[in-house]
């Protein structure tokens, strides 16, 4: 196994830090798919329970066997990441997806982008994505990611954010704890700037209504040492993955109404025009030439609108 730390006195060149934080975002990749796996084996009740538990399909993409010309946007990818993708009793589909790619932006894109036009468009990227849509309407829908990129710049972004199809005070709470909790471990400011972030971001202006109940959201994350920006980043991660499987086990035994499962098809149209329309993921995704299923791996499987 690839040693992904440097010792506390050892200098940092970028490159440690991209190996770094790149084997963390896959180690995370693993660690949330072991959970997840293990909530499919323990179901006990409800009326998925005849249904055979989930497992997770994993998929490494690359582009270095691909023609590497620009997209339609004008933009170059290199590199590549494994998809991970489950359909199970518990979780109806669920992607946790690990990318670390390279390249050039178009001009314009680049323009968008800290510090993209001072290193001629040239960008690393690596993270990890993740997007949960639940068999039951009493268990939230789920969205996590976190990331590094470079450009002539460094910094990391990400958050996580819950969306019930019908709130429960009890998640609401343990989920905004647990995240003030993770905030408050790195920095006293961090939660209340982070929460009012993704309440901003997970705004469909269309409908004038939030997406969820919220989490939190930041991005250009350089305040700190590197190896302090990072082991907030990692906490995100750690404390998304285990508040969020409590949250899931409290309620995946319980029954539901065919009125509930209609309810849930709807709210999940919420889901989809908010990726399609605001989403900066996905808009990036799509603009650096990245590998659209991966990209789309955040689509319901089902869905309705009224």
């Amino acid at each position: 196994m690839k040693d992904n730390t440097v010792k506390d006195d050892t200098p940092m060149t970028l490159d440690d830090k991209k190996r770094i934080a790149a084997g963390w975002f896959k180690e995370l990749q693993d660690q949330i798919c072991d959970a997840f796996e293990a909530l499919e084996d323990t179901l006990s009740a409800g009326p998925k329970t005849d249904t055979p538990a989930g497992r997770f399909d994993k998929k490494v993409w690359s582009r270095a066997d691909q023609n590497l010309t620009p997209n339609a946007s004008g933009s170059e990818l290199h590199g590549g990441g494994r998809m991970a993708v489950m359909r199970g009793r518990v979780f109806e589909k669920v992607g946790v997806n690990f990318s670390e790619v390279h390249g050039t932006f178009s001009e314009e894109f680049a323009k968008q982008i800290p510090g993209a036009q001072e290193s001629n468009g040239a960008f690393w990227a690596s993270g990890i994505s993740l997007v949960a849509h639940m068999q039951s309407p009493l268990v939230p829908a789920v969205h996590m990611n976190t990331r590094m990129i470079c450009t002539s710049k460094s910094w990391f972004g990400g958050g996580a954010d819950l969306t019930p199809m019908f709130e429960n005070e009890t998640d609401t709470k343990a989920f905004h704890s647990a995240l003030k909790a993770c905030c408050d471990r790195h920095d006293p400011e961090y939660y209340t700037e982070f929460k009012e972030w993704c309440d901003r971001y997970f705004f469909l202006p269309h409908r004038n209504e939030p997406r969820g109940i919220g989490g939190i959201f930041y991005d250009y994350l350089d305040r700190k040492e590197w190896k302090d920006d990072l082991a907030f980043t990692k906490d995100v991660g750690t404390t998304f993955k285990d508040t969020y499987v409590d949250i899931v086990r409290r309620s995946m035994n319980e029954g539901w109404t065919a009125e509930q499962r209609e309810h849930q098809l709807i709210k999940r149209g919420r889901y989809v025009e908010f990726n399609l329309l605001y989403d900066r993921g996905t808009t990036f995704g799509l603009k650096t030439g990245g590998n659209t299923e991966a990209i789309l791996m955040s689509m319901p499987p089902e869905v309705k609108w009224p």
